[in-house]
């Protein structure tokens, strides 16, 4: 629950929104200490070797390809965002500088 007090400095008055109680910096300490352990990573499996397997196979494909059918849509879809914005800029530049006559 928050309390509200009243401080006046010189001339000024105005109100501070308080907690009642104190953190002390050991129980940010502890606080830390929980976030950061290492219990948390018991249910995450080490799949590094499958990756790296993957991307290490001479396949013919270049790297940024070799994750699959997300990696080619993520590239065309960049690709086609890139050449799109192009042409738009070009368009914008070519309208401004060409202004129609009216």
């Amino acid at each position: 629950m928050l309390t509200k007090k009243r401080v006046q400095e010189s001339s000024l008055s105005f109100h501070i929104w308080t907690f009642p109680f104190v953190v002390s910096p050991q129980a940010f300490h502890q606080l830390s200490q929980r976030t950061f352990s290492t219990a948390a990573r018991k249910g995450v499996e080490n799949r590094v070797r499958e990756k790296q397997k993957i991307f290490q196979a001479d396949n013919g494909l270049p790297i940024h390809l070799k994750g699959g059918v997300s990696d080619a849509i993520l590239y065309r879809l960049t690709m086609a965002l890139t050449v799109g914005g192009t042409f738009y800029v070009m368009y914008v530049l070519f309208d401004t500088a060409l202004p129609s006559k009216k």
